[in-house]
């Protein structure tokens, strides 16, 4: 069994409270049962990486105290909105032959197996957790789903999970699906439509004559002029003429 570390704390204040996070601490609460709340520290370097598994939250630990053993299950974190670290932290006491409703994450295993996924399908996954029903002495800390032999169009119901003793889920009125084999997503690009086709392709002759014609209307420009500056030049030298006999 996994086992932390704690210490009591009479810390009350704000102040004091930030004051033992700034020195390494998480505060904590230990509660439930028929004894008094606790209110303890724990270490946050020893708690770092066990806070961040999936399974911290459905995982049974032995919380020692000073030197007094408890068995715990953890229930609430909160953690801080800037910093995204956990801040506090609560726990309840394991009462023999009571019952707790958990949240516990679903863990797949031979995807490799699979008929289905092996021709392109995808697993389109429901319910990452489910919530069970469970006594404290037989808490899971994961429900197994097996993928070997899964086909397309497979369907992962909770009637296909194997749950420990006395171990019920919350939803009873239906054989809720968890997860599905589904058939590979083809993308097929869009047609064009006629208006899009007409602008992006433009006939060859089409553009022929254009060019054409843009050609035509430079040499009617140039012809223009020259015929211009030849009539220019004939009716300069009648002028010069003219005075010549005057």
């Amino acid at each position: 069994m996994n086992i932390l570390k704690a210490t009591k704390r009479n810390t009350t204040t704000s102040g004091e409270i930030n004051k033992l996070r700034l020195s390494g601490f998480i505060p904590a609460v230990l509660y439930g049962g028929k004894e008094n709340n606790i209110n303890i520290s724990l270490n946050k370097l020893h708690l770092k990486d066990i806070i961040n598994s999936e399974t911290f939250m459905s995982k049974v630990f032995e919380l020692d105290i000073d030197g007094s053993s408890e068995k715990v299950l953890p229930r609430g974190i909160d953690y801080d909105p800037v910093s995204d670290e956990a801040i506090h932290l609560d726990f309840i006491r394991i009462v023999k032959g009571s019952k707790l409703i958990l949240e516990i994450p679903v863990k797949f295993i031979n995807s490799e197996k699979s008929p289905g996924l092996k021709k392109g399908g995808v697993l389109n996954v429901v319910r990452r957790k489910i919530e069970l029903k469970c006594p404290t002495e037989n808490i899971p800390t994961e429900i197994i789903l097996d993928l070997d032999k899964t086909e397309i169009n497979t369907s992962l119901k909770i009637s296909s999970v194997k749950l420990p003793e006395n171990v019920t889920p919350v939803i009873t009125d239906r054989d809720f699906v968890i997860a599905v084999v589904a058939a590979p997503t083809v993308l097929v690009e869009p047609e064009k439509t006629e208006e899009v086709a007409a602008e992006d392709e433009v006939p060859a002759e089409a553009g022929a004559d254009s060019e054409t014609k843009d050609q035509e209307g430079k040499e009617k420009s140039t012809k223009t002029a020259d015929d211009k500056a030849t009539g220019d030049k004939s009716q300069s030298a009648n002028k010069e003429k003219e005075t010549k006999k005057k």
